[in-house]
C-alpha cells in the first residue's frame, strides 16, 4: 500500500502470500502454476502482484496490464506479454510462426484461426523456458481485449510442465465473465485489526475512535478505501466525526477521491494526466509531445504529478492505479477530452501507427465525420488482414456511428455486426444487424443481413433456429450473387440436416428452392450437382437423386480442392459420401477434410472434421485410430471449452466396443448438451448407437426398439440409413422378419441405386437375414466377397459372424466354425468387444473351444498418456504431437517420461501396442 506514491508494508495476507509463494516454488521445481486474483477495485491485487514479483529472483518475468481502452483491439494484450519473447519467433514451427506474425501485424496474411494462435502463444511461452523459469503477471485482465483473455484462458489451460506461472487479477464485478474455469484465489477485506493497523499507519493527525470505527466499518477491509477515504475528510471531520455518510457504491467513493485529487492539481498538470489516461499505451515521449502541441510546460507539469502520488513517468507511464486513471480522464469536460484526443492524434505518425491515430480522432470528433469514419473504415481492414476480427468489429462499430450517409451507415454496420458474429459476440452482431437494417441497404445487403441474421441464430441458438433466415437469404442473393447463393443454400441444407425432425420448414423446403432455382451456367459446377443430387435424394427419392449424388462426390474425390472451398464444401461432400455408401471416397475425402483443417489450424472446422474421420474409422474397423481422434477433439474441446464433440465421437465410437457403461455416458452426455439440443440428429444418432450396442450383445428386443426410432426420419441420411440395417439385423434375432420387411427393401433399393461394393455387399448381407435355405447362402457368400473388397472391415466382419450363426442352424458345424473363427480374429484385433463375445459364444456353441483372449497386463496410463504414446509409436516428433493436442513439446516430453516409467521401456522405440490396448485409466 501506498501513501504519496511511496510504498507501505504489506498488512495482513498472510494466506495470500503464501499461495503465492506456493506457486513460485512450484515453478521452480518444474511444474506450471495458473491462478486468476479476482476482488474489487482496491482490494489490494496488484500489491499481491507486487509481492511475488519481488520474490521471483532468478525467473523471467513478464509483466503486462490491460487498459480499458483497449478493450476492443485485438491482440493487443497478447502483444504485451509476447512483445520481450519475439526474438524467438523464428523458433517456432512455421504454421505457428506465420499466424503469429500475422494476429501482432508483422506481416500481411490470411486471417488466422484464434487456436492457432493460443497454440503459437503457448510455444513461444514454453519454448522461452531454459535455465530460468517464465513468470507472467497479467493486471487487469478484465480489461484485455477478447481475443488475448480468449488465448490467454487457452493456454493456461494447457500448461502442464513448462516452468511457467501465469497469473491474472481481475476485477470484480466485471461486465463479462473474464476468464472463468481457471484456478483461482478470492480476496475479502483485510480483518478489523488489521485495517486499524493499515489506517493508524498513515493518519498523521489527530483520529476520532468512532472516526476510525465508522471508517473501518465502511470500507469494509478495503485496503485502498482505507488509505484513500480519509483524505477527503476535513481535519474536523476526522478528529470530531461530524460528516454526512457516503452512500455511493465503495470504488465510486474511491474513484471520487481521486477526482478531487487530480482537480486541486494546477490545470496544466490536469491537461498532462488526461493525455495519460487517453493513450493507454503509456508512451512517455508521445505523450510529452502531444503536452508540448497543446502549450503545456511539460517539465513542470510532470513534477507535479509525481508529486502528486498519482502517476510515475519512467520508461512508461504508470499511474498508481486503474482507478486514479479513469478519475483523470472524468476530471475534465468533454471538451478537454476532445483536444487531448486530437493533440494526440496529431502527434502519431498515420504511417507507422494509422489505427491507434484513427482512434484518437474518432475521439476528437463531435458528431458524424466521413473523413474519420473512412480512417476507421481502413484500420477495420488491416485489423481483420492480421486476424483482429474483434479490432474490426470496434472500429467498424465506431465508423457506423460517425458516418453521416444513411447508406453507407448502413454498408458498414453490416460489415461490423459480420465481424462481431465472427468473434462470437452474437448479441451486438444482432444489434448491428438491426441498426444496418434500418438504413438505406440494396437488395444484395439486405439479402447479405438476413443471411448473417440466420448465421448468428444458427450458432446462437441451433441449426433449426437459423434455417429459415438461411434459406431466404438464399433465395435473395440467387439474382445477384450465385456463388453466396449457393455457399448459402449449402449452408442451409446442412443446418437442414443437423436439425432433422426438429427443423422449422425441414430440409425438404430447402431441397425444393435448390431445384427451382435458375441455373447461371451451361455446364454446372461439382457443387452444383452436389446441391442438386442430394435435393432430388431428398424430394423424390434416394433412387431418383443417389446416382447424380454419387457423381458428385466423385467429382470432388477426383478433382483438386483449394483449401477455401475444402474447409466449406467438404463436410457436406463427406456426410454425402457416408450416404451414398462410397466407402472409398468417405475415406479419402475426411481425411483431406482433416488435413486441411489442421494445416490452417481451423480448430472450429476441425472439430466437425474429426467426426466425420472417426466415423469412417470406426466403420473400417480402425477402432485404435478412432480412440486417437476422439482424444483430438477432446483436446480441442478442452483448450476451446466446448466438449461436446468429444462426447459426440464417443457416441460413435464406444458402441462397437460394446462397453454399456461408457455408451450410455456418451450419450446422455450428447443428449443433455446444450449445444445439442433442437438437434434431429442427437435423437438419430443416439438410438443408432443404442442398437449397435444391443445387436452386439445379442439383446435384440432393446436393439429393435432403438433402430426403429433411429430410422424415424430417413431424410436425415447418414446414421438413419444404417439404422435400417440395425432393425433388419434385431427382428431376425428376435424370429420377426416379417417386422423388417420394408425396412430391408429399402436397404436393398437403395444399394442398387448407389451401385458400390459397400452398399450391394451390406444389401447381399441384408437378403441373406429376411431369406431361407440356399438364397440364404448364396446371399451370405455374396455379401462377404463384396466387402471384402472394401475398406469397410466392420461390416465385413458382422457378415461372417451372421453368416457363421446361420450356418450353426443349419447344423453345418464345421463350417460355421471356420466364419465364426475369422470373424472373432478381426473383432478380437480391433477392440470390439461385444461383438467378439457373441461370436465366441457361437464358435461354442457350434463345438469350437474358445477361451477369451488373454493379454499382458496393460500399462496404467491416462488417457492423455496413452493416446501420446500411440502417437509417439506412429513416429511423430514431438512438435508434432503437441500440435495435434494442443500441448507444448516439453509438456509431451514429461508425458512421454511417465509413459516410460509406467511401461518399463526407455525410448518411443519400445512403446508396445498390445500393453497399450485396454490401458487408459480413466
Amino acid at each position: 500500500m501506498a501513501r504519496d506514491g511511496a510504498r507501505t508494508e504489506l498488512v495482513g495476507r498472510r494466506y495470500e502470500r503464501q499461495v503465492l509463494d506456493g506457486l513460485l516454488a512450484g515453478v521452480r521445481s518444474g511444474r506450471s502454476e495458473v491462478l486468476v486474483l479476482r476482488g474489487e477495485a482496491g482490494i489490494g491485487k496488484s500489491e499481491l502482484l507486487r509481492h511475488l514479483l519481488d520474490r521471483a529472483d532468478g525467473c523471467r518475468v513478464v509483466r503486462v496490464a490491460g487498459v480499458q481502452s483497449e478493450r476492443e483491439l485485438s491482440y493487443a494484450g497478447l502483444h504485451q506479454l509476447c512483445a520481450p519473447l519475439l526474438e524467438h519467433m523464428d523458433d517456432l514451427p512455421e504454421p505457428q510462426r506465420n499466424a503469429l506474425r500475422t494476429a501482432f501485424g508483422l506481416q500481411p496474411g490470411d486471417v488466422p484461426d484464434r487456436f492457432l494462435i493460443g497454440l503459437s502463444a503457448l510455444s513461444l511461452l514454453a519454448g522461452h523456458v531454459g535455465d530460468q523459469p517464465l513468470v507472467c503477471v497479467v493486471d487487469d485482465a478484465q480489461w484485455l481485449d477478447s481475443v488475448s483473455a480468449q488465448t490467454l484462458q487457452f493456454v493456461a489451460r494447457r500448461l502442464v510442465a513448462d516452468s511457467i506461472l501465469l497469473i491474472l487479477a481481475v476485477r470484480e464485478p466485471t461486465p463479462r465473465e473474464v476468464l472463468p474455469g481457471l484456478p483461482e484465489l478470492v480476496l475479502t477485506g483485510l480483518t478489523e485489526s488489521e485495517s486499524r493497523r493499515l489506517l493508524d499507519s498513515v493518519v498523521t493527525g489527530p483520529l476520532d475512535h468512532a472516526v476510525r470505527d465508522r471508517i473501518v466499518a465502511e470500507t469494509r477491509g478495503n485496503p485502498l478505501a482505507l488509505l484513500e477515504l480519509p483524505r477527503g475528510l476535513a481535519d474536523v471531520e476526522l478528529a470530531g466525526g461530524f460528516a454526512e455518510p457516503d452512500v455511493r457504491p465503495l470504488s465510486s467513493q474511491i474513484e471520487s477521491g481521486f477526482v478531487r485529487r487530480v482537480a486541486a492539481l494546477p490545470e496544466e498538470t490536469r491537461q498532462l494526466l488526461v493525455l495519460a489516461a487517453a493513450e493507454p499505451a503509456g508512451d512517455v515521449t508521445l505523450i510529452r509531445r502531444a503536452g508540448e502541441r497543446l502549450g503545456i510546460a511539460v517539465d513542470d507539469a510532470v513534477m507535479d504529478a509525481e508529486a502528486s502520488g498519482l502517476i510515475v513517468f519512467g520508461t512508461w507511464v504508470r499511474f498508481r492505479h486503474p482507478l486514479v486513471r479513469s478519475a483523470a480522464y472524468r476530471a475534465v469536460g468533454a471538451a478537454d477530452r476532445r483536444r487531448a484526443h486530437e493533440a494526440l492524434a496529431d502527434v502519431i505518425d498515420a504511417e507507422v501507427d494509422p489505427d491507434r491515430r484513427a482512434w484518437h480522432l474518432a475521439g476528437a470528433v463531435v458528431g458524424p465525420d466521413e473523413t474519420v469514419a473512412a480512417e476507421l473504415e481502413r484500420s477495420a481492414e488491416r485489423a481483420r488482414a492480421r486476424g483482429g476480427i474483434a479490432a474490426a468489429a470496434a472500429f467498424l462499430e465506431r465508423s457506423t456511428e460517425l458516418t453521416p450517409d444513411p447508406t453507407r451507415r448502413g454498408g458498414r454496420a453490416l460489415a461490423a455486426a459480420r465481424a462481431a458474429f465472427q468473434v462470437g459476440a452474437f448479441e451486438p452482431a444482432r444489434e448491428l444487424v438491426e441498426a444496418a437494417e434500418l438504413s438505406c441497404l440494396d437488395e444484395v445487403s439486405a439479402a447479405q443481413a438476413t443471411l448473417l441474421r440466420g448465421q448468428i441464430m444458427s450458432a446462437s441458438k441451433s441449426a433449426g433456429a437459423g434455417l429459415p433466415m438461411l434459406l431466404e437469404a438464399a433465395k435473395r442473393l440467387q439474382p445477384f450473387d450465385a456463388v453466396l447463393a449457393r455457399q448459402t443454400y449449402r449452408d442451409a441444407i446442412y443446418a437442414a440436416l443437423t436439425a432433422g425432425r426438429l427443423a422449422r420448414g425441414g430440409v425438404r423446403d430447402v431441397a425444393e428452392a435448390v431445384l427451382s432455382a435458375p441455373s447461371h451456367s451451361d455446364a454446372p459446377t461439382r457443387e452444383d450437382a452436389l446441391l442438386r443430387g442430394l435435393s432430388r435424394v431428398i424430394t423424390e427419392g434416394y433412387a431418383d437423386g443417389a446416382p447424380a449424388l454419387r457423381r458428385a462426390v466423385t467429382a470432388f474425390h477426383s478433382e483438386e480442392i483449394s483449401r477455401e472451398e475444402g474447409l466449406g464444401w467438404l463436410p457436406l461432400v463427406c456426410r454425402m459420401a457416408h450416404s451414398i455408401w462410397d466407402f472409398e471416397a468417405w475415406t479419402v475425402l475426411s481425411e483431406r477434410l482433416v488435413d486441411l483443417a489442421r494445416e490452417a489450424g481451423a480448430l472450429t472446422v476441425l472439430s466437425s472434421a474429426l467426426l466425420l474421420r472417426l466415423s469412417n474409422r470406426v466403420f473400417a474397423g480402425d477402432l485404435q485410430g478412432a480412440d486417437s481422434l476422439v482424444a483430438e477433439a477432446q483436446a480441442i474441446g478442452e483448450a476451446t471449452g466446448s466438449s461436446f464433440f468429444a462426447h459426440y465421437g464417443a457416441l460413435v465410437v464406444e458402441p462397437f466396443k460394446g462397453r454399456e457403461a461408457a455408451t450410455r455416458a456418451s450419450i446422455d452426455a450428447v443428449t443433455q448438451d446444450r449445444v445439442l439440443r433442437g438437434e434431429g440428429k442427437v435423437l438419430t444418432a443416439t438410438q443408432w448407437a443404442a442398437a449397435v450396442l444391443h445387436n452386439g450383445q445379442g439383446r435384440y428386443e432393446e436393439a429393435y426398439a432403438a433402430a426403429l426410432r433411429g430410422c424415424e426420419n430417413p431424410q436425415e441420411m447418414g446414421l438413419s440409413l444404417q439404422s435400417r440395417v440395425e432393425l433388419v439385423e434385431a427382428a431376425v434375432g428376435l424370429g420377426r422378419r416379417a417386422d423388417a420387411v420394408d425396412e430391408a427393401r429399402t436397404v436393398e433399393e437403395m444399394a442398387r441405386a448407389s451401385g458400390t461394393p459397400w452398399a450391394l455387399g451390406v444389401a447381399a448381407g441384408v437378403s441373406a437375414l429376411m431369406s431361407d435355405d440356399q438364397r440364404a447362402d448364396d446371399s451370405h457368400r455374396r455379401a462377404i466377397e463384396l466387402l471384402d473388397t472394401t475398406q469397410a472391415r466392420m461390416d465385413g466382419a458382422r457378415a461372417r459372424l451372421r453368416y457363421g450363426e446361420w450356418l450353426r442352424v443349419q447344423d453345418r458345424p464345421a463350417d460355421a466354425r471356420a466364419q465364426l473363427s475369422q470373424a472373432h480374429k478381426v473383432f478380437t484385433a480391433v477392440g470390439a468387444e461385444a461383438f467378439a463375445e457373441r461370436a465366441r459364444r457361437e464358435l461354442a456353441a457350434a463345438g469350437a473351444k474358445v477361451g477369451r483372449r488373454g493379454v499382458a497386463a496393460p500399462a496404467v496410463l491416462t488417457a492423455q498418456e496413452s493416446e501420446i504414446a500411440r502417437l509417439a509409436h506412429s513416429g511423430l516428433t514431438n512438435p508434432a504431437i503437441g500440435a495435434r493436442l494442443l500441448l507444448s513439446p516439453h509438456t509431451v516430453e514429461w508425458h512421454l517420461r511417465k509413459v516410460f516409467v509406467k511401461m518399463g521401456i526407455s525410448s518411443r522405440k519400445e512403446i508396445s501396442l498390445e500393453l497399450l490396448d485396454g490401458g487408459a485409466a480413466s
